[in-house]
């Protein structure tokens, strides 16, 4: 999957304390008492754990391991696993939060969860790979179950990880158990439309914006930072709906091509290219991926990284709407900065909220033991993410608070009231 390098940290919000300076904004004018308040913001459990290894030169390497679970108020907790070498407890625990946030804006019946490695899979063989996530999936033999927290793919993990994982936890309770994790290949229980989904929900949500702002997508530019799973499908299917595509990014730097990019190409190209876009001649090579952020088109849609429009460039964005295809791309502190210059931003908690509603029905399919059609997976999706769109929309104008607010409003909204009917100690 690409995506952008972070920066070092000491140039980085703490991710967590960017995450609660948006939950203390909704929280106030939501008006939310101080035991509710207290509850939600406080993660329910954290694990970590040490995962030493066997690598194929025959030494053993010690990885640490985390899960998260913020909240399994709504339902059983959801969240992705990501192997990254940069990840850390705050970072999950803050991704977690997304996570029930996320969940509750589209009113599926998880909470949130979040785990990590920190490795770098890129460096590993799969042999080691495999190793590895069966060893992360023994040690969370007491937190992983399908009515207790379900795992899915994230960063530097995809559907071989969660056949492992599927496969590690069934072998430990003697029985095949396909709806622990989602995001698994089809022939194991997978579900159609799984791979697409959150850029599809980016598509939906970016649609619903500009018709608000009555922004014409055949005649509208769209820029697309991270060419991933998420930035590429986002992009091909605005393309299909009319938006030209005019820039986009990966690892190797950002593309750009005034007449529009073909993204099938595009997407072709970086398949048979080892991933990436490097040398792609469809479009003329800018300095850098900071670049096209400051592009003057419509439609933004960062789907990269965390914490890409901070303080330093958020004063030169130009586009009029900002749909966060990625977690957390907009730091805290640039958000007054945005809304400042009147851009729409679309949150990642609605955004990229298509993939975790598509993971919903593959446990939902596994659950009953029958295959939904890809039509009707993509119908049922797009229904949910536009009626959370319109949801959110209308918190925004009853609160005057900006779409970001407005999404934890629902979200918190939702949660503390089930908290109130299911009681606390």
């Amino acid at each position: 999957m690409a995506y952008i390098e972070p920066a070092p940290i000491k140039d980085r919000e703490n991710p967590f304390e960017s995450m609660m300076s948006r939950f203390h904004i909704a929280a106030q004018a939501l008006g939310l008492e101080d035991e509710v308040y207290n509850v939600l913001k406080a993660p329910t459990k954290q694990v970590t754990v040490s995962l030493p290894v066997t690598m194929d030169d025959g030494s053993i390497k010690v990885f640490e391991g985390y899960r998260v679970i913020h909240s399994n108020i709504l339902g059983p907790s959801k969240g992705g696993v990501r192997y990254d070498i940069h990840v850390n407890i705050d970072e999950v625990k803050a991704l977690a939060a997304w996570m029930t946030w996320k969940c509750a804006v589209v009113d599926i019946p998880y909470g949130g969860a979040k785990g990590g490695i920190c490795c770098n899979p890129r460096q590993m063989s799969a042999g080691e790979i495999e190793r590895l996530t069966r060893a992360y999936t023994l040690s969370m033999m007491e937190v992983f179950g399908p009515d207790r927290d379900i795992p899915a793919p994230d960063m530097g993990t995809g559907p071989q990880e969660m056949a492992w994982m599927m496969d590690e936890y069934s072998r430990a309770i003697g029985k095949t158990t396909t709806a622990v994790v989602t995001g698994k290949p089809l022939v194991l229980g997978g579900s159609l439309g799984r791979t697409e989904a959150t850029g599809r929900g980016v598509m939906v949500t970016a649609l619903a914006a500009m018709e608000k702002l009555k922004i014409n997508p055949y005649q509208a530019t769209c820029a697309v930072q991270g060419f991933g799973n998420v930035g590429s499908f986002a992009a091909l299917l605005l393309e299909e709906r009319g938006v030209k595509i005019v820039s986009i990014s990966d690892l190797s730097g950002a593309y750009h091509n005034e007449n529009g990019i073909d993204i099938n190409e595009a997407i072709n190209y970086r398949n048979k290219n080892k991933g990436s876009l490097e040398g792609f001649p469809g479009g003329e090579k800018l300095g850098s991926g900071e670049e096209l952020l400051e592009l003057e088109v419509d439609v933004l849609v960062p789907a990269a990284m965390e914490d890409v429009i901070t303080i330093k460039n958020a004063h030169n964005i130009k586009a009029k709407l900002i749909v966060e295809g990625a977690n957390g791309p907009t730091s805290a502190k640039a958000d007054p900065i945005i809304n400042d210059k009147g851009i729409l931003v679309v949150p990642d908690i609605l955004a990229n909220a298509g993939g975790v509603t598509v993971s919903y029905f593959e446990w939902v399919q596994n659950r009953l033991g029958y295959k939904w059609t890809g039509e009707r997976v993509n119908r049922r999706s797009d229904r949910i993410m536009k009626d959370a769109f319109d949801k959110v929309y209308r918190a925004t104008q009853e609160y005057d608070v900006s779409m970001r607010i407005g999404a934890y409003i629902v979200a918190i909204d939702k949660v503390s009231k089930t908290y109130k009917f299911r009681g606390g100690f």
